[in-house]
């Protein structure tokens, strides 16, 4: 599973069940964040134990985005047969921010800044 555009990528490596997301996700709202939300959904009923999302090389994310993120983490948290975790990169800002908020609604979820 892939998407690509001239702006981001994210792509699932069902080897390691990692979404890794490359670029700037600015799209303008829900239906603009459908095609990812659907992606991630797929990944969730594929889990089996755990799910990373590999954010170390995604530079910018808007305030939409960080609120797709966020539904999925919940979405997760209620299935609660699949543990969570997020790497990010200590030379961008938004995502230790961020992260602290992803914590608040997955108390569980794993955080590695890289």
């Amino acid at each position: 599973m892939e998407i690509k555009t001239e702006d981001y990528g994210i792509c699932y490596d069902p080897s390691t069940a990692t979404v890794s997301f490359i670029g700037s996700l600015r799209l303008s709202g829900p239906q603009e964040y459908a095609p990812i939300v659907q992606l991630l959904e797929e990944v969730a009923d594929l889990a089996q134990a755990k799910i990373t999302l590999n954010l170390q090389q995604l530079e910018f994310l808007n305030s939409s985005g960080i609120n797709m993120l966020s539904k999925f983490i919940i979405e997760v948290r209620k299935k609660a047969r699949v543990q969570m975790a997020v790497q990010g990169s200590q030379r961008i800002p938004w995502q230790g921010k961020s992260v602290n908020n992803f914590q608040r609604l997955m108390p569980s979820l794993e955080w590695e800044l890289l």
